[in-house]
Protein backbone atom coordinates (compact mmCIF):
# COMPACT_ATOMS: atom_id res chain seq x y z
CA UNK A 1 0.00 0.00 0.00
CA UNK A 2 1.34 3.45 -1.19
CA UNK A 3 0.31 6.45 1.05
CA UNK A 4 0.68 9.94 -0.87
CA UNK A 5 0.50 13.11 0.52
CA UNK A 6 -1.76 15.11 -2.16
CA UNK A 7 -2.75 18.22 -3.01
CA UNK A 8 -5.40 20.72 -5.09
CA UNK A 9 -5.32 23.00 -7.05
CA UNK A 10 -7.09 25.62 -4.06
CA UNK A 11 -4.05 24.69 -1.75
CA UNK A 12 -5.93 22.26 0.36
CA UNK A 13 -3.51 19.43 1.96
CA UNK A 14 -4.63 15.29 2.23
CA UNK A 15 -3.62 11.68 1.76
CA UNK A 16 -4.42 9.26 -0.59
CA UNK A 17 -3.81 5.56 -0.08
CA UNK A 18 -3.19 3.51 -3.26
CA UNK A 19 -2.06 -0.26 -4.47
CA UNK A 20 0.70 1.00 -6.44
CA UNK A 21 1.98 4.49 -7.79
CA UNK A 22 0.63 2.90 -10.95
CA UNK A 23 -2.82 3.31 -9.38
CA UNK A 24 -2.62 6.72 -8.53
CA UNK A 25 -1.23 7.65 -11.81
CA UNK A 26 -4.38 5.22 -13.34
CA UNK A 27 -6.63 6.76 -11.11
CA UNK A 28 -5.46 10.59 -11.64
CA UNK A 29 -5.83 10.12 -15.31
CA UNK A 30 -9.46 8.43 -15.44
CA UNK A 31 -10.92 11.84 -13.09
CA UNK A 32 -11.28 9.74 -9.93
CA UNK A 33 -9.87 11.47 -7.71
CA UNK A 34 -11.07 14.68 -6.22
CA UNK A 35 -10.12 16.55 -3.29
CA UNK A 36 -12.14 16.10 -0.18
CA UNK A 37 -12.61 19.68 1.03
CA UNK A 38 -13.69 21.48 -2.64
CA UNK A 39 -13.78 18.30 -4.87
CA UNK A 40 -11.32 19.88 -6.91
CA UNK A 41 -10.43 17.22 -9.44
CA UNK A 42 -7.00 18.80 -10.12
CA UNK A 43 -5.41 16.60 -7.64
CA UNK A 44 -1.55 16.26 -7.86
CA UNK A 45 1.25 14.32 -5.33
CA UNK A 46 3.19 16.90 -3.46
CA UNK A 47 6.29 17.03 -1.66
CA UNK A 48 6.83 14.36 1.67
CA UNK A 49 9.54 12.63 3.70
CA UNK A 50 9.33 9.36 3.38
CA UNK A 51 8.04 7.17 6.70
CA UNK A 52 10.76 5.10 8.39
CA UNK A 53 9.29 2.59 10.65
CA UNK A 54 12.42 2.02 12.98
CA UNK A 55 12.37 -0.26 16.02
CA UNK A 56 14.70 1.44 17.95
CA UNK A 57 13.44 5.07 16.79
CA UNK A 58 13.02 8.05 19.94
CA UNK A 59 9.45 9.36 20.08
CA UNK A 60 9.29 13.00 18.91
CA UNK A 61 8.88 15.68 21.34
CA UNK A 62 5.54 16.02 22.41
CA UNK A 63 4.85 19.55 21.58
CA UNK A 64 5.98 18.68 17.94
CA UNK A 65 3.50 15.35 17.43
CA UNK A 66 0.83 17.93 18.62
CA UNK A 67 1.53 20.23 16.05
CA UNK A 68 2.08 17.54 13.19
CA UNK A 69 -1.33 15.60 14.34
CA UNK A 70 -3.21 19.44 14.27
CA UNK A 71 -2.89 19.55 10.47
CA UNK A 72 -4.80 16.30 9.30
CA UNK A 73 -7.22 17.34 12.04
CA UNK A 74 -7.66 20.81 10.43
CA UNK A 75 -8.12 19.36 6.93
CA UNK A 76 -10.90 16.85 8.01
CA UNK A 77 -12.46 19.64 10.05
CA UNK A 78 -12.62 21.96 7.43
CA UNK A 79 -13.48 19.51 4.85
CA UNK A 80 -16.59 18.41 6.94
CA UNK A 81 -17.61 22.13 7.43
CA UNK A 82 -17.34 22.07 3.51
CA UNK A 83 -19.48 19.32 3.19
CA UNK A 84 -22.11 20.68 5.12
CA UNK A 85 -22.42 23.75 3.12
CA UNK A 86 -22.51 22.17 0.02
CA UNK A 87 -25.41 20.19 1.71
CA UNK A 88 -27.13 23.49 2.99
CA UNK A 89 -26.47 25.39 -0.63
CA UNK A 90 -27.64 22.49 -2.38
CA UNK A 91 -31.15 21.65 -0.49
CA UNK A 92 -31.96 25.48 0.72
CA UNK A 93 -33.56 28.61 -0.78
CA UNK A 94 -31.68 31.33 -0.51
CA UNK A 95 -34.11 34.67 0.97
CA UNK A 96 -31.45 36.51 1.40
CA UNK A 97 -32.22 39.71 3.75
CA UNK A 98 -35.79 38.88 3.82
CA UNK A 99 -34.88 35.92 6.00
CA UNK A 100 -36.46 36.37 9.01
CA UNK A 101 -40.02 38.03 6.90
CA UNK A 102 -39.71 34.79 5.04
CA UNK A 103 -39.41 32.09 8.16
CA UNK A 104 -41.99 33.72 9.70
CA UNK A 105 -44.42 33.30 6.58
CA UNK A 106 -43.16 29.82 6.85
CA UNK A 107 -43.59 29.70 10.96
CA UNK A 108 -47.92 30.64 10.16
CA UNK A 109 -48.20 28.41 6.98
CA UNK A 110 -48.81 31.65 4.89
CA UNK A 111 -45.72 30.05 2.34
CA UNK A 112 -45.16 26.85 1.54
CA UNK A 113 -43.02 24.99 3.60
CA UNK A 114 -39.28 25.09 2.90
CA UNK A 115 -35.66 25.03 3.93
CA UNK A 116 -34.51 28.54 3.70
CA UNK A 117 -31.30 30.23 4.16
CA UNK A 118 -30.43 34.34 4.30
CA UNK A 119 -29.25 36.82 6.77
CA UNK A 120 -31.00 37.90 10.25
CA UNK A 121 -29.46 39.99 12.73
CA UNK A 122 -28.99 38.94 16.35
CA UNK A 123 -32.65 41.50 17.16
CA UNK A 124 -34.18 39.29 14.29
CA UNK A 125 -33.00 36.34 14.98
CA UNK A 126 -33.79 36.66 18.91
CA UNK A 127 -37.37 37.74 17.75
CA UNK A 128 -37.44 34.81 15.86
CA UNK A 129 -36.93 32.66 18.67
CA UNK A 130 -39.33 34.37 20.95
CA UNK A 131 -42.13 33.51 18.61
CA UNK A 132 -41.05 29.42 18.73
CA UNK A 133 -39.00 29.81 15.40
CA UNK A 134 -36.39 27.97 15.81
CA UNK A 135 -33.13 29.28 13.36
CA UNK A 136 -29.18 28.68 13.33
CA UNK A 137 -26.61 30.06 12.75
CA UNK A 138 -23.94 28.96 9.86
CA UNK A 139 -20.93 31.00 9.29
CA UNK A 140 -20.17 31.29 5.73
CA UNK A 141 -17.90 33.34 3.43
CA UNK A 142 -19.15 35.20 1.18
CA UNK A 143 -16.80 33.45 -1.06
CA UNK A 144 -19.10 30.00 -0.29
CA UNK A 145 -22.73 31.55 -0.96
CA UNK A 146 -22.87 31.32 -4.54
CA UNK A 147 -22.02 27.28 -6.16
CA UNK A 148 -19.18 26.04 -3.67
CA UNK A 149 -15.14 25.62 -5.70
Amino acid sequence: MKVFDLGCENGHSFEGWFASAADFDEQCTSGLLECPICSSKSVRKTLSAPRLNLKHATEPPAADTAKAAGTPADNRLLALWMSAARHLVANTEDVGDRFAEEARRIHYQEAPERGIRGVATQEESAALAEEGIEVFSFPMPASHKEPMQ
